[in-house]
């Protein structure tokens, strides 16, 4: 047995406990699944900590209308062999209804929006644990975060006001009004999330491999042009490229990376030899050195 092999499933027993630990600590949990890899993950380690029975809570998605038409199309198939129930709320409904506005122009993204609607959703279903995919190695702001991660009753985030968890000890005692955002897969790298996936031999959308895509090039990073919702100016030449995507967001904030990995044992070739986060290809985390922090403050995942 490798020495990646016997840290993986040391990563996933300690997942697997955290998600015992939700059901056992709180009434009323979700799972925010997005169609994204780490969700997708997180749906087969509930799955192994409650087998044989069906996994007991819902899965939500705040759909921006935004979304890889791949991963949407992956959502709704998962959700239906799985038998779970499936939440969508949309951003657009915000929108419609003024309690955000819509950004415009060559940098616009619906990313932002997404927790009014997620506030929103968790104050009509009164959920009060909300499992998520952040992993620590993705971000600095997501560094600091405990796995059970208090909220108070405006869901915010208070980064110098966290409690210790040490011991394997989580505190899942919350005041009236707040709730917790709990990560499962928080020690996990990126690599430790794709060694899963080609362990278990995971159905992930066709998106994370290498294909033929209509891209054109703007801030030294490589966007679809195959999307009406991407801003593109009209000198911006578009080519075909063979690329993947590293990380699912908005098509509008996540960009393409070049690649020729077309499975998981070369996408996991690709990664271990990357010296770039994921996140690279996120604009939506460059538009501030704090950009991350200021969201989850407000909300955000």
């Amino acid at each position: 047995m490798s020495q990646k092999t016997i840290q993986v499933d040391a990563l996933e027993s300690e997942a697997i406990f955290i998600f015992r630990e939700v059901v056992a600590q709180f009434e009323k949990p979700v799972l925010l699944f997005s169609g994204g890899k780490d969700s997708i993950t997180l749906v087969r380690l509930a799955q192994k900590a409650f087998f044989p029975a069906k996994i007991p809570f819902p899965l939500m998605h705040i759909d921006t209308g935004h979304n890889f038409p791949e991963t949407i199309e992956f959502r709704d198939r998962l959700t239906q062999e799985l038998g779970v129930e499936l939440i969508v709320r949309n951003v657009q409904d915000n929108i419609d209804n003024g309690t955000v506005k819509e950004e415009t122009g060559r940098y616009a993204s619906r990313n932002m929006l997404q927790t009014e609607t997620l506030l929103d959703a968790i104050e009509e279903f009164g959920f009060d644990a909300c499992i998520g995919g952040a992993r620590r190695d993705e971000e600095k702001a997501r560094a600091k975060e405990r796995i059970f991660s208090v909220r108070d009753d405006f869901g915010q985030w208070d980064e110098k006001n966290q409690r210790p968890e040490v011991f394997d000890m989580l505190n899942g005692k919350i005041d009236l009004g707040q709730n917790v955002r709990v990560f499962p897969i928080s020690n996990w790298t990126e690599l430790d999330v794709w060694s899963y996936i080609e362990k278990e031999n995971i159905e992930i959308p066709s998106i994370y491999f290498a294909h033929k895509r209509q891209t054109f090039l703007r801030d030294g990073l490589i966007w679809s042009a195959d999307d009406a919702v991407v801003f593109r100016d009209k000198e911006e030449k578009v080519e075909e490229r063979m690329v993947r995507f590293r990380t699912v967001g908005d098509m509008s904030c996540t960009a393409a990376v070049l690649s020729h990995a077309v499975d998981i044992a070369k996408v996991v070739e690709e990664i271990r030899d990357s010296s770039i986060s994921e996140r690279g290809a996120r604009i939506d985390d460059k538009r501030s050195e704090a950009a991350m922090e200021k969201r989850k403050q407000q909300g955000y995942f």
